[in-house]
């Protein structure tokens, strides 16, 4: 069995506190919609069995971690992307991202629990507006 990376075991730690803030009591009372934040399961290290049945399904590589169908400030939704500081998203993340922004979707890349709560507390509160 394959080490997690300690880059991954990060993204892990803080992707977890995410949805924990994310669904607190208080959190929810204050945005209701948060309920419907959700990971998007493209990463990790997978047997190439797994993989194969994933791509078949239609997981592809490159989707943000991170999504919220709420629409805000004129985004029909919102998208995260989490990096360790020092990482960058790949070239056919980069990809995906631009594809969704050109859609209607407001894409960040954040590289901690807290600049991913902040931008999220930010885009509930309308602080982030589509240009027409």
């Amino acid at each position: 069995m394959r080490k997690r990376s300690k880059s991954r075991d990060f993204e892990h730690q803080e992707q977890k506190r995410f949805f924990d803030w994310t669904g607190k009591p208080n959190t929810l009372a204050k945005w209701p919609e948060l309920i419907l934040f959700h990971a998007i399961p493209n990463g990790g290290d997978r047997d190439i069995r797994v993989a194969v049945k994933l791509r078949a399904e239609g997981v592809k590589s490159g989707v943000p971690d991170m999504m919220l169908p709420v629409a805000s400030g004129g985004f029909h939704g919102l998208y995260i992307e989490l990096k360790v500081k020092g990482n960058k998203p790949s070239e056919n993340q980069t990809w995906w991202h631009g594809q969704l922004a050109a859609q209607g979707f407001a894409v960040f890349v954040c590289y901690s629990y807290p600049e991913a709560r902040a931008v999220t507390e930010r885009y509930m509160q309308g602080g982030y507006r589509r240009a027409a």
